[in-house]
């Protein structure tokens, strides 16, 4: 009889580790040891040793039972694998036990899944590759294309399809970019996002053009700049700030979809110069040219 090894050790974790501190340590191990990453020829078992610790730990329910009675809480020879545990994906000899909460080893993740139960769509979505515990005979899934305004793919929506005469709502994360794919149950959904007339978008980085004044740029000031959000922040100038300048604004750029973390903002200063001067105003712009030139 073969000893399976504890969940634990798998993970790297003390039994006292904190739901975070699992998140964490899954996360590492499973970029680690997936196998369209790592070719060596323990990866994919180790691989499915991860998400099976992973998949009994994060569950409080679960996790308890296994605390209290290790394996043979879903062992169905040895009394186990009732009611929530009795639900199973097989893969050769392997067994992957899941529940159908909605949720996955990616509850951080910002996709939302609200419907959707199969664990497997999930990690394909996460990682865009095929899961290795599917099997080979891969299903024929409907597509549907999505055409986003730039705000509504910034901040994220809910959407209505109809699939097979049923509707579904269908929640699209903030931040998704033209190109972008999200699989769910039976179908996939991929989205092309539109432009905005003063914000430009690189990746999770947004640039925006700036006039300031001419004397701004050479006293300096503050300048108001209106973010993603809609509210204006007040930036500071330099004085002599030169056209062209780029000023930084961490972090207030577009979310990542699917992990933490979030873009910024890059505001380009352009001078404002005006078409029309007073004789007064010519007299003064004179005046200081001869200023330079002397």
């Amino acid at each position: 009889m073969v000893t399976k090894k504890d969940y634990y050790e798998i993970l790297g974790v003390s039994k006292t580790a904190s739901a975070q501190e699992l998140k964490q340590a899954y996360r590492k191990l499973a970029l680690e040891y997936h196998p369209d990453k790592n070719q060596s020829k323990e990866a994919e078992q180790k691989f499915k040793q991860i998400n099976e610790a992973y998949e009994v730990l994060s569950d409080q329910e679960k996790r308890q039972a296994y605390d209290q009675f290790g394996h043979a809480a879903f062992d169905p020879a040895q009394g186990g694998g009732q009611g929530p545990f009795s639900q199973a994906y097989k893969s050769g000899p392997f067994t992957y036990t899941y529940t159908t909460s909605g949720r996955s080893p990616f509850a951080g993740v910002d996709f939302d899944f609200e419907g959707f139960t199969d664990p497997f769509e999930i990690f394909e979505s996460f990682f865009g590759a095929r899961s290795p515990f599917r099997g080979r005979q891969a299903r024929q899934l409907t597509r549907y294309h999505l055409n986003l305004e730039f705000m509504e793919a910034v901040k994220g929506l809910e959407k209505t399809i109809v699939h097979r005469g049923k509707e579904y709502k269908i929640k699209i994360p903030a931040g998704v970019d033209t190109g972008t794919t999200i699989r769910f149950k039976d179908f996939v959904v991929s989205v092309s996002v539109g432009s905005h007339s003063d914000f430009k978008r690189e990746g999770l980085d947004v640039f925006v053009d700036k006039q300031i004044p001419l004397t701004t740029a050479i006293l300096g000031g503050n300048i108001q700049v209106e973010t993603l959000e809609g509210k204006f922040i007040k930036v500071k100038i330099r004085s002599g700030t030169q056209p062209g300048t780029m000023l930084r604004l961490r972090g207030k750029g577009i979310v990542h979809p699917q992990r933490l973390g979030q873009g910024d903002m890059y505001v380009r200063l352009q001078l404002q110069i005006p078409k029309k001067l007073t004789k007064k105003q010519k007299d003064l712009l004179k005046e200081l040219e001869q200023t330079f030139k002397d």
